[in-house]
């Protein structure tokens, strides 16, 4: 069933992107804006926003309705929003691959001869992403679904792009604060807004309320998006340290290059004798790191307990989203499916404490 609707998404992202192109004229204005964009959403990945969001609709939907064409649009403008998150993301951490390829300003720095190609893809990028965005509500309006149910929907997708956008301000100003000043709950808050709301909360929550689930359960599902989101961001940032270049299709320096505080670095400040600190912070503060610094700072957060620590940060998020998946009024068989797709999200976290010696808690 999962590859079925997986296979679907990805066909109505196809669909969609031909929509706009006869629509929009996007490849009238210049060819490499429409290619670009395309090529981007189309590449491969986990779907799983999406994905969550028609199997949330589908748990609150009569067992017996087929999922239309509609809501897999609702479905195409998570993903959009997505993307769109991505391509802006990809500007400010300067990044050069997303999912193994190159980002879109390293595409779109080719769209021109100019002294300054490094701008021009960034300049484009901008603008792209921007384009993006406004395609996601595109595919939002052209959801049939009950007038009262499709306004909800709309408004808190809204939101979500407003909180993620917080999120993202935060990130930054956390980027040039002095580590002193930043407190782990800081960092939970980024957590939230950057990553949980429209990575898990606002799929589940969009799913359910085009469903006409009851207000019970939309705060359920909410909470539930939060718990998950916020593990899955602390496994993010140790994969962005432990993990391999090809594993997480990005640079493995990347998250490192940018003095990120996250919950393994505000535990280690905080948990480190002063000496060790010390050298801890020569290491973290670096402009330039190496991979040799890399080495380096992996031992300091194994020898701190930070690893540890993030580890079972994210079980207990894990333990907390569980029970509330048996709370809710969800069809069984959707919940178990919800379930088990969460938790396959969090083998690589696994993965990497068993490497290093640590288990991830029961």
């Amino acid at each position: 069933m999962i590859e079925e609707i997986k296979k679907n998404i990805n066909a109505s992202l196809e669909s969609f992107l031909e929509r706009i192109r006869k629509e929009y004229k996007l490849h009238l204005v210049d060819p490499i804006l429409f290619e670009s964009i395309k090529e981007f959403t189309l590449r491969e990945g986990k779907r799983i926003r999406p994905l969550l969001l028609i199997l949330s609709y589908q748990g609150y939907s009569n067992e017996t309705k087929k999922l239309t064409p509609d809501i897999y649009n609702a479905s195409t403008c998570i993903e959009l929003l997505h993307n769109f998150m991505l391509i802006h993301d990809d500007i400010i951490d300067r990044s050069d691959l997303r999912r193994g390829k190159p980002t879109l300003h390293k595409l779109l720095k080719k769209a021109a001869r100019t002294k300054e190609q490094e701008k021009l893809g960034f300049d484009l990028s901008i603008i792209a992403g921007d384009i993006v965005y406004a395609l996601a509500i595109d595919a939002f309006l052209s959801i049939q679904a009950p007038a009262e149910r499709k306004e909800q929907a709309l408004k808190y997708f809204i939101q979500t792009a407003a909180f993620t956008a917080m999120g993202e301000f935060i990130d930054i100003l956390h980027g040039v604060t002095d580590i002193n000043r930043i407190k782990e709950r800081d960092v939970f808050l980024n957590y939230t807004l950057k990553t949980a709301r429209y990575t898990f909360e606002c799929p589940l929550v969009v799913g359910a309320i085009l469903a006409g689930a009851d207000h019970d359960d939309i705060k359920k599902l909410s909470e539930l998006g939060i718990l998950i989101g916020q593990a899955f961001q602390i496994q993010d940032d140790i994969l962005g340290i432990f993990d391999s270049q090809k594993n997480i299709g990005k640079s493995i320096l990347s998250d490192l290059s940018e003095s990120k505080k996250t919950i393994l670095v505000c535990h280690a400040h905080e948990k480190l004798t002063k000496k060790k600190d010390r050298t801890f912070l020569k290491y973290f503060t670096k402009a330039k790191k190496s991979y040799k610094d890399l080495l380096v700072i992996r031992k300091i957060f194994i020898q701190a307990g930070s690893l540890s620590y993030s580890l079972k940060e994210i079980q207990s998020r894990l333990n907390n989203a569980q029970k509330i998946l048996t709370e809710l009024k969800m069809r069984p068989g959707l919940i178990d499916t919800i379930r088990d797709i969460l938790l396959k999200l969090f083998q690589p976290s696994d993965k990497i404490g068993q490497n290093n010696g640590v288990n991830l808690p029961a």
